[in-house]
């Protein structure tokens, strides 16, 4: 097989017709001497905004591909060798291993343990997908918090309510990306986030796949607990020897693998409690932004828009004292959600379906926070989290608090319109009562240089809603080369443990853990 690089189509021309023309020009071939190709990666390049074209990777298969390169000199066409990924050997097994977390790194780890034979049981705190989607509409409609099951707890994890975005920028030596995505695709996801740039499933999508992963781990022998949390855990000589489910059940356990998301407060200080090594990270808080989605389609992809999906952007800017400010998950057409999970603590998250067609884009705009701003005695990370969250309820009274960009700048309450695109109640409030002053002139100062890369993104009618404060865990659980902590046999992963940020990346943190174990144990 050949791989060929760089074939550009003009949007208005993209046809599989097309595509195979243009790898025979680039191949100096008769299009008929192709005897299949499928496409390898597609993105878009928006930079010429009179030209706007996808950009192709494909893989070829021809008769003579070796005579073929000797004549071709270039560097888009080279010789290519598919790699496979092979689980290691199936068999029987008498080792426990209770996975804690059904979110991506806790399910993938999950199927792939309990494909090589382990016997394997999943702790979720939350409630099943079909139960958790009615306690999350039942919350945005009614106030009614399941300090349980929510935005953030539950199966699927807090990625269930979120756009699904697939894009990671890890170096993926091991082929992973694809296995992730061929679950996914196996599960019900759309072929196209296989190759597509920054691909997505959407929250929809994301709820029927979860489900069906699920369905796919007790097939095979897993045991899942829903509405069952860990309270503890059982350490004899600095060896895990089993958990304690909802502060009385005492299970046995050879391993236990920490998927525990990072929102799980509790749990942390639980791990500290049995001298888990912990540390203080670095993460960001702020703001979310609304905008027309109009308005990014018109800068991203000008007159070429009705031919492309809603656009999304990535920002990003450094204020004079080294501040780090920029957008984090970016929802194309999607909505603000109250994402709270805690009684009298208030944060948001975005989502979007598939379609992502609600006609307004939303992104976090966040800025980066360490130990110089919190403080750096353990847990300082998670009580700032904490302290704004609780300001933010406060402030809006258990609803959102929004404001228009303009009023933000001057300090006064805005007139927001109504029926905006916000899961859950929301009311419009000086969101400076909320914000630490650095964290404002931060965005202060990065605002008009966005303005600057996106026209109108900084204008007066800009909707802002706080606050973002989960993007990602504020504590990292120590562990070693082979994914283990100071405490044998627990194995942190995904998020939670402060080893990844984001689906694909947790999934395969997952699937790291779970041939660590089965390298372990045939060993």
């Amino acid at each position: 097989m050949i791989k060929v690089r760089q074939i550009k189509i003009l949007v208005t021309k993209d046809s599989p017709e097309v595509l195979k023309t243009k790898i025979a020009q680039k191949l100096k071939i008769n299009p008929n001497q192709i005897i299949n190709y499928y496409v390898h990666k597609k993105a878009i390049d928006a930079r010429d905004k009179k030209a706007i074209c996808y950009v192709y990777e494909v893989i070829v298969c021809l008769k003579d591909e070796d005579s073929l390169l000797k004549k071709i000199n270039n560097i888009d066409v080279l010789k290519y060798t598919e790699k496979k990924f092979i689980l290691p050997e199936s068999k029987k097994r008498k080792e426990i291993i209770w996975v804690i977390g059904s979110g991506p790194a806790g399910l993938f780890a999950s199927y792939f343990l309990t494909k090589a034979g382990f016997q394997v049981n999943i702790v979720e705190r939350g409630a099943k997908m079909e139960e958790r989607i009615n306690d999350v509409l039942s919350f945005w409609q009614n106030d009614k918090l399941n300090c349980e099951s929510n935005v953030c707890f539950g199966e699927g994890g807090a990625g269930t309510f979120s756009d699904g975005k697939l894009n990671t920028l890890i170096k993926d030596k091991d082929n992973l990306i694809d296995v992730v995505m061929d679950k996914f695709i196996e599960c019900g996801a759309n072929e196209e986030i296989k190759y597509i740039h920054n691909p997505h499933i959407g929250t929809d999508n994301l709820r029927i796949i979860v489900k069906n992963m699920r369905e796919k781990i007790i097939a095979m022998g897993g045991k899942f607990y829903f509405k069952t949390k860990l309270t503890d855990l059982i350490i004899e000589d600095n060896k895990i020897k089993g958990v304690v489910l909802n502060d009385n059940l005492k299970m046995a356990a050879d391993a236990v693998v920490l998927a525990i998301g990072h929102s799980a407060r509790d749990t942390f200080y639980m791990l500290n409690k049995n001298k888990v090594v912990l540390h203080n990270k670095p993460f960001a808080v702020g703001i979310r932004i609304m905008h027309p989605q109009q308005l990014i389609d018109d800068n991203q992809y000008g007159s070429f828009k009705k031919y492309l999906p809603p656009a999304s952007y990535k920002l990003t800017y450094k204020t004079k004292d080294h501040k780090g400010v920029y957008s984090f998950c970016m929802c194309p057409g999607g909505y603000v959600v109250n994402s709270s999970s805690s009684i009298n603590k208030l944060c948001i998250n975005g989502m979007s379906n598939y379609k992502r067609d609600s006609q307004v884009a939303n992104s976090a705009i966040v800025v980066t926070v360490d130990e110089s701003i919190y403080g750096n005695k353990l847990f300082d990370g998670v009580k700032y989290q904490e302290k704004l969250e609780s300001l933010a309820y406060n402030l809006g009274n258990g609803k959102i608090p929004v404001q228009k960009w303009i009023d933000f700048q001057n300090n006064k309450v805005s007139n927001i319109p109504a029926n905006l695109k916000i899961k859950g109640k929301y009311i419009s409030c000086n969101i400076k009562e909320v914000l630490p002053q650095n964290l404002s002139d931060a965005l202060l100062e990065a605002m008009p240089h966005f303005g600057q890369k996106i026209k109108g993104f900084d204008s007066a009618e800009a909707l802002i809603a706080i606050i973002e404060s989960r993007s990602s865990s504020p504590i990292r659980i120590n562990r070693d080369e082979n994914m283990e902590s100071n405490i044998k046999g627990l194995y942190p992963i995904g998020e939670g443990a402060g080893y990844a940020g984001g689906i694909t990346t947790s999934s395969i943190d997952g699937i790291k853990v779970a041939l660590k174990l089965i390298n372990k144990y045939n060993d």
